[in-house]
């Protein structure tokens, strides 16, 4: 653990443990409570043109890989700057959960006969993966933060955050030739995490979450050696 420490903050692990919990609670938990609800179609006539392309569904899925490693990078920034990037997306998340509650949304995806790989990939995602909780998108949220990770970090070479604003937009194009998501969906999310990156920031959240993470992550070791 003391070597993981090293390369990033404990108080920054506690942080990203809350966004995986928050992220999980708001996509996943919403659901038991508006399954049966009514869900409504916000596509219009421009999502109706955009076609459907299967294998960028290697896109969507492989988009993971992506977040994991720019909420790394800015979780290694500064303190403050860490602290009001991961605090806006805790804000962010909890914005998703009330949008997820208030007004659920849904889409009509095309049917797939499955006579290729990616097909075969699209059918498995649509079998586990319901369409509901999409506005805004989740996908084009987090995409959006990983741009946001880096791009005020001079120790970050500027080809990299080039690449990181070409694989957001290239995940919020996947999402919408995917039929995953409509285009709403995907401004709300971009429009949600730039908000809340400032909202925290103008408000003194950024502050408040900071101070809580850091009283928690200062009380761990107290913990474990009392239970020695």
């Amino acid at each position: 653990m003391k070597q993981k420490i090293k390369w990033l903050p404990r108080n920054m692990w506690l942080s990203l443990i809350l966004a995986v919990f928050c992220n999980s609670v708001t996509y996943y938990g919403t659901r038991v409570f508006t399954n049966k609800r009514y869900h409504y179609n916000l596509s219009n006539q421009l999502d109706d043109q955009i076609p459907f392309i299967p294998w960028t569904v290697a896109i969507y899925l492989g988009c993971y890989v992506f977040w994991i490693l720019n909420y790394i990078l800015g979780c290694r920034q500064k303190p403050k700057v860490a602290f009001r990037f991961m605090s806006a997306d805790f804000v962010a998340k909890i914005a998703c959960m009330v949008c997820f509650f208030v007004f659920p949304t849904t889409n009509v995806r095309p049917l797939i006969e499955e006579n290729s790989l990616w097909e075969s990939v699209m059918a498995w995602l649509y079998r586990t993966d319901a369409a509901d909780n999409l506005l805004p998108s989740i996908h084009c949220l987090t995409s959006w933060f990983c741009v946001i990770a880096v791009r005020e970090n001079k120790r970050i070479p500027r080809w990299y955050k080039m690449a990181s604003i070409f694989l957001a937009f290239s995940v919020c194009v996947s999402t919408l030739t995917t039929k995953q998501h409509v285009l709403i969906d995907v401004v709300c999310g971009i429009a949600l995490a730039e908000g809340s990156y400032l909202l925290v920031e103008k408000s003194g959240f950024s502050l408040w979450y900071a101070d809580c993470i850091s009283k928690i992550s200062s009380r761990m070791p107290e913990r474990r050696k009392a239970r020695e």
